[in-house]
């Protein structure tokens, strides 16, 4: 296996005692896969991505990829937040370059290695641009861009697509499918949205809340992965599982916590 998690929990200390927000997490995740993990809030999601992109530690257990222990961040982790986290002063090229600057990548290297990943997310032409002059979908293409430029195993995603419209965000689900497709790159998102989940992925992991557990991996297997297959029936069955699932188990974990 590629990313590996094992037996994580986490707790975080509050005034009313500790409060566990991951229980017993396991997942095998092989490379070049798109893995998607659903839940409702309080299912702990982002609290799991922390803990893969190493922005925190396990309470118990353990994250590895490629058999090493994750204790730190790492350029073999390349991050897409919800919201761009672009530079507003930087233009494109700048904001695409700016963590290979951090890593001391020197000047001409890391200007043909962004503009090669501008090429790949369709934003030559606007690498003058400034953040403010794009759509919501090309400032999301920079982000994922940025996190690309790296060259990571891992791009881990953070509802990346939760702050666009309906029709940008159908958009960039075709977008992410193909970039996907053309650098096998291993993909581990984190959604809310349950149709998006299908559409996306080959496996889905389906967050129970409080604590966030595993409560069902789902394997998706579509006839072809186009706008129109969410009219195919498949698409409507696996949609359907996933939210009866996710509703059971929001209601127990409101009917333990009343």
């Amino acid at each position: 296996m590629f990313l590996e998690i094992h037996n994580l929990s986490k707790h975080f200390a509050t005034k009313e005692g500790n409060l566990v927000v991951l229980k017993d997490i396991n997942m095998m995740i092989e490379q070049g896969e798109f893995i998607c993990a659903v839940g409702a809030s309080g299912s702990g999601k982002s609290t799991l991505l922390r803990q893969i992109a190493g922005l925190d530690t396990p309470t118990t257990g353990e994250v590895r990829i490629d058999g090493k222990r994750i204790t730190s961040p790492g350029p073999d982790r390349g991050m897409v937040f919800q919201h761009y986290t672009l530079y507003p002063w930087m233009n494109v090229q700048e904001n695409t370059e700016f963590g290979l600057k951090l890593q001391g990548v020197p000047k001409k290297e890391r200007r043909e290695q962004a503009s090669y990943y501008l090429n790949v997310v369709g934003l030559t032409r606007f690498a003058r641009s400034l953040p403010k002059e794009l759509s919501g979908g090309m400032k999301q293409r920079v982000a994922i861009a940025r996190a690309l430029a790296s060259e990571p195993d891992v791009l881990l995603m953070d509802e990346p697509f939760g702050a666009l419209d309906v029709h940008t965000k159908e958009s960039m689900h075709e977008f992410m499918l193909d970039l996907w497709q053309r650098t096998n790159i291993t993909i581990f998102m984190i959604t809310h949205d349950v149709e998006e989940a299908v559409f996306l992925s080959n496996r889905i992991y389906a967050l129970g809340a409080r604590p966030g557990t595993v409560r069902k991996e789902m394997v998706i297997n579509l006839p072809h992965r186009t706008h129109t297959v969410k009219r195919h029936s498949i698409f409507h069955d696996y949609r359907d599982e996933l939210m009866e699932l996710l509703r059971r188990h929001g209601q127990e974990a409101v009917a333990a916590v009343a």
